[in-house]
């Protein structure tokens, strides 16, 4: 059984890594699932200018992906559709409407000059072996820009969630700008559909967002919905409304979908309701209002981790210095061996040191001929000297080539080369220069391509009011009590209205026999016949009355007065305001009152009523005991 134990524990342990590490959670470094990063892997693999059925992609990427074409189809739609890195042609589905995409093989896309200039560098990335050990594939792009914040992503895994909004991709390159150069900035989401946000509740990419849709207010008996709140569409919309309609929280007459480009939802108002009275209910009860909850986690060095939008800013400011870096000494490197080579080949020609090797007979005899005849040169070519690589090199130039060779052309590349690398040197000295140059270059590119809008913010950031949704509903509840029959409820036919409340008032009751509860509104329920007071159980009204019960006591029929306040209560509990046997004989208020005890007559006994002011006794503690306002026997009582 230990062993048992063991197994199930170490394998689960791998289980919820995998999924965490290799699924559901993005990589900090590239911003990517790891489906993401095979999909956009196979097209850099795929890519000759030509868009491609999005089947051949899915199917090139399952050389890579090992959970199937479907995964790998739904998230290159998503991606695809988040308008960055992939070019699309064809049906990829309505982000308004909800709408799918075509089947994959009616749908074609390609990479974008976009993604190419911020992920694909394969010299610099690390790769690893496929599932299946038969290709290559990569474990992280040398990403460019902080990619988990423009795309934004949310996935599930064993124990753990992630949930990133997008942001607009110009202020993401401009807050990295910003980092690099030492100033503060702030970054706040920006989503596809538009719309309105409160970000007064987030946290730096953590904390929640409240979004609202765009509303048309212009005709007062109609309202036109124009902008979705993220996470919404059409269907779902409509669907809210329609909801609310028919449970009676909004009145309309008529909901009408007239979206194609952009989205036009029109709500007809019934008879006697006006769009700015109808605002807070469609806030109140359907989605034009919804409430986000954020969570920035992603994997760091390996490892989950939450971050805030500002760390991770800074984290791809130190990255992007990092690659560029990397790049231009890369570069720097590859132009220095083309150096080396061009002057090689113009010292090989113009010296006619090839003529040398035409008495050789034998290969080594034909290598050392080139490198002796290279000794007199050797300050020209400097430190790094004639190899044998190189001797290979120049062997294998074609005699076309030395017969044509020109020697101007020669001495102007290798001016060019030598120009290139004083530049790349340039660059290495003043490497934040030449980043904050990258990003201003990048940022002109998407500001410059129209089918990115030009990179402008689409999201309205702001603060508006919270609806209480108590207030936004409508009272149009009728409470009857019958007090012949004892019974209550928006359902009782005979009795009278005693208040007209919403579906989420509740209702103080304080019976005849001293008992008092809160409940929800019944649509029919037996509380007891004459009940002292029914009304709507809202605290801070409950809480400002000043409750004033005349009672007689159970054994000695004594007249006593209790003055109290109402402050708190569980729902459906009953609790008792009198002792047992207690008989009410009045329940006011009222502040200051006068009323009269009338005593039952006996023998001896002169004064048979009494007056007493109410406003004479104190108010105490709900469950404190009543005054006694005489030692005699009370009848009856009357009230000014």
């Amino acid at each position: 059984m230990a062993y048992i134990k063991t197994l199930f524990d170490r394998n689960f342990l791998e289980y919820a890594s995998y999924v965490i590490k290799d699924r559901a959670i993005p990589d900090l470094e590239d911003g990517l699932k790891p489906v993401q990063r095979r999909i956009l892997h196979s097209l850099f693999e795929m890519d000759d200018g030509k868009f491609h059925k999005v089947a051949n992609v899915v199917g090139h990427c399952m050389k890579y992906h090992p959970h199937g074409d479907a995964s790998i189809g739904s998230a290159l739609v998503v991606l695809a559709n988040k308008n960055l890195f992939i070019d699309r042609q064809g049906n990829f589905g309505n982000i308004y409407t909800g709408d799918e995409a075509s089947a994959a093989r009616y749908i074609e896309c390609r990479c974008t000059p976009l993604a190419k200039d911020i992920f694909y560098n394969p010299k610099l990335t690390p790769y690893v072996d496929s599932y299946d050990g038969r290709n290559r594939e990569p474990v992280l792009l040398p990403a460019k820009m902080p990619v988990v914040l423009v795309i934004g992503t949310e996935g599930i895994a064993v124990g753990m969630s992630t949930k990133i909004l997008p942001h607009n991709v110009i202020e993401v390159l401009e807050a990295e700008k910003a980092c690099l150069q030492g100033k503060k900035f702030a970054l706040y989401p920006d989503f596809p559909a538009g719309a309105s946000m409160d970000v007064s509740d987030y946290q730096d990419g953590n904390g929640k967002v409240r979004v609202r849709a765009k509303l048309d207010l212009s005709d007062p008996k109609r309202l036109v919905i124009r902008e979705l709140p993220f996470g919404s569409t059409t269907e779902s919309m409509m669907a809210s409304i329609e909801n609310a309609a028919r449970t009676g929280r909004i009145k309309v007459q008529s909901i009408n979908d007239y979206t194609a480009e952009n989205v036009e939802i029109e709500i007809k108002l019934a008879r006697g309701e006006y769009a700015k009275e109808t605002i807070d209910a469609l806030f109140a009860f359907t989605e034009c209002e919804q409430s986000i909850s954020v969570n920035l986690l992603v994997i760091k060095d390996g490892l989950p981790l939450v971050m805030t939008v500002t760390e991770v800013i800074k984290y791809h400011a130190k990255q992007l210095v990092k690659i560029l870096t990397k790049e231009l000494e890369l570069e720097k490197k590859e132009l220095g061996d083309k150096l080396h080579l061009r002057n090689l080949e113009r010292i090989f020609i113009e010296e006619r040191i090839y003529k040398k090797i035409e008495t050789m007979k034998t290969a080594r005899g034909v290598s050392e001929a080139v490198k002796a005849g290279f000794k007199p040169y050797l300050k020209e070519i400097g430190s790094r000297g004639v190899s044998d690589d190189d001797v290979e090199h120049l062997l294998r130039i074609p005699i076309r080539r030395i017969s044509l060779y020109d020697i101007n052309k020669a001495h102007e590349e290798m001016r060019s080369l030598q120009a290139r690398i004083k530049e790349i040197n340039s660059h290495l000295k003043n490497i934040v220069v030449y980043a904050l140059a990258y990003i201003d270059g990048v940022i002109a590119k998407i500001q410059a391509n129209e089918e990115l809008g030009g990179g402008k913010r689409k999201t309205r950031v702001g603060t508006f009011e919270l609806v209480d949704v108590k207030e936004a509903v409508r009272r149009d509840v009728q409470l009857k009590y019958d007090g012949a029959s004892g019974y209550l409820g928006s359902s009782v036919a005979s009795g009278k209205v005693v208040a007209e409340l919403s579906p989420f008032d509740r209702i103080l009751v304080i019976r005849n026999n001293g008992l008092w509860s809160v409940i929800d509104i019944p649509e029919k329920a037996f509380i007891g016949p004459n009940a002292w007071f029914i009304g709507h159980a809202d605290k801070d009204i409950i809480k400002a009355i000043t409750f004033t019960l005349v009672y007689k006591e159970a054994k000695t029929r004594y007249p006593c007065i209790k003055r109290f306040s109402i402050e708190g209560w569980i729902m459906n509990k009953d609790y008792a305001l009198l002792p047992d046997g207690c008989e009410v004989l009045h329940g006011d208020m009222r502040t200051k009152f006068s009323f009269t005890i009338k005593y039952k007559p006996k023998p001896r006994l002169k004064v048979l009523s009494e007056v007493f002011k109410a406003g004479d006794y104190s108010v105490k503690g709900i469950k404190a005991g009543g005054v006694r306002l005489s030692a005699k026997e009370a009848e009856g009582i009357e009230v000014k």
